[in-house]
């Protein structure tokens, strides 16, 4: 998930004056099941005049809430219910079943939160009859009076700033928020936009990097395209439908951009160095069944290979010459080869940057700078479930999980990222789901089978499990994120 921010901070003041009033309510109330129905731990969706409920027992103490994830809409019930949180089995969010309040990332909205009663050992749920099921319990942001002395400067936005700011607000920030992009858009649900207009791809380069642009002769032929914004995503989309395409890399941008050209080009070919797609994040395993799904979709791979020189005629792209001799006919070109932070204009600044040109925080999200503070894909941060360990994730749910943090900290209420990774890819249409940081695993512990494309696999390191991916087992990866929250701090030492 994926868009980073820099944030920069002068002085802070905050006001606790709380919002007041409010109009009665209409309230609906239903009898939904007899107490036994529900064990301590399970949950269920009841229905309360045209509205569909979640039911959740917990710690003896009934609670409803929404039966849908506020991200993509997924049924709660077929998530993972641990303690007094529900966690989303498709993309990792979490919600407090107590209070509807979105605890883990991906997502903005909170759930509603319902009435319950219990008469009789017969379980009764109250909603009000005006709010629809899709009508979410967003937090309330505070009215403010602007105060011009106190500023919030965030210098790229996405969703680690969206979020910084919403956390702001509402804990009644009362300073000016400002944001400097050069994004055309403001800060949106990407993975979404990028679902409802291409089907496929739920990934998308972070602006808060540039895209790595090959260095071959012909890089900069008319045809030759980067993924780096919803423009480019509409460019590519029209001007490959019935073109001859090929993407280079093969890794999550450029095979999530073949899966959605196998049947919209006249043909799709794909280049990559290692040895499958995918190898160095799932394994061969998993990289090879990838492969082979979208070989039977027509689209040829090119691997172990790479890019020597990009023809043209008239300075459009004609044809891509391999380093192996191969000569591939091409109308449209495509990088997908990886990205490079936009940290240069901190030169000089005295905040301190790793060698990849991440921005260094630690796990308050403060950098070196005094009132300094960096969130998202730029960052280079202690990762809690490894020990510690400095690491830069450019993952949608890491973002706004940042972004979050960074804001309470500003506030002066000491908040330490605990969030464990969680990400996810889509490939003609299905989901690989993955949470966990399994850089240097030396092992894979498959359940289930992978050509059979269902199965859950493990990342082990020092007999660790460390992260884990899945294919059509939900919510297994969900599951193993809740638990690595709960664990995290004693899984893994260096």
């Amino acid at each position: 998930m994926m868009i980073s921010v820099l944030i920069c901070l002068t002085v802070m003041n905050q006001s606790h004056e709380e919002g007041g009033g409010g109009k009665e309510e209409e309230m609906i109330t239903a009898l939904v099941c007899p107490e036994e129905d529900l064990k301590d731990g399970e949950m269920k969706v009841v229905t309360v005049g045209d509205q569909k409920v979640l039911l959740v027992r917990t710690h003896g103490q009934f609670s409803a809430l929404g039966s849908q994830c506020s991200h993509y809409n997924a049924p709660l019930v077929k998530g993972v219910l641990i303690g007094d949180r529900v966690r989303c089995p498709f993309h990792g969010a979490c919600f407090n079943v107590r209070t509807g309040d979105i605890e883990e990332f991906p997502g903005l909205d909170s759930l509603p939160c319902y009435k319950v009663k219990v008469e009789d050992g017969q379980v009764y749920v109250s909603i009000d009859k005006k709010v629809s099921q899709s009508m979410v319990n967003r937090k309330n942001s505070k009215s403010c009076v602007p105060s011009l002395r106190v500023t919030v400067h965030f210098v790229i936005s996405g969703p680690a700033a969206l979020l910084c700011a919403e956390t702001l607000r509402q804990n009644c920030y009362q300073g000016r928020i400002i944001m400097v992009t050069k994004d055309t858009l403001p800060p949106i649900d990407k993975p979404k936009l990028s679902k409802v207009r291409t089907q496929a791809h739920s990934y998308n380069y972070p602006f808060a990097y540039r895209a790595r642009s090959l260095s071959c002769p012909g890089w900069d032929l008319e045809g030759v395209k980067m993924l780096q914004c919803y423009e480019d995503a509409r460019d590519i989309d029209s001007s490959s439908l019935g073109q001859r395409t090929v993407v280079i890399g093969a890794s999550f941008i450029g095979m999530e951009v073949a899966s959605y050209l196998s049947d919209k080009a006249a043909n799709v070919a794909v280049v990559g160095t290692s040895r499958y797609p995918y190898e160095r994040s799932f394994g061969s395993e998993i990289g090879k069944m990838c492969m082979q799904m979208l070989e039977e979709r027509n689209v040829k791979l090119y691997m172990s290979d790479g890019v020597s020189e990009i023809r043209g005629q008239n300075g459009k792209v004609k044809e891509v010459v391999l380093k192996s001799g191969t000569v591939l006919e091409a109308d449209v070109v495509i990088t997908g080869i990886g990205v490079i932070p936009n940290s240069d204009f901190l030169s000089g600044s005295g905040i301190e940057v790793d060698s990849h040109k991440a921005v260094i925080v630690d796990k308050f999200m403060r950098a070196n700078v005094p009132d300094v503070f960096s969130a998202g894909d730029v960052t280079a941060f202690p990762l809690t479930m490894r020990g510690d360990q400095r690491v830069s994730i450019a993952h949608w749910q890491m973002s706004h999980a940042q972004g979050r943090v960074a804001a309470l900290n500003m506030l002066k209420k000491p908040t330490k990222l605990e969030s464990v990774p969680f990400f996810w890819t889509v490939l003609l249409g299905k989901s690989i789901r993955y949470t966990g940081y399994g850089e240097g695993y030396t092992e894979i512990i498959f359940k289930g089978k992978v050509a059979e494309q269902k199965f859950l696999a493990f990342y082990i390191k020092d007999e660790v499990v460390v992260a884990a991916a899945s294919l059509m087992f939900d919510p297994a990866v969900a599951r193993l994120a809740e638990l690595m929250a709960k664990v995290s701090p004693y899984i893994y030492t260096n």
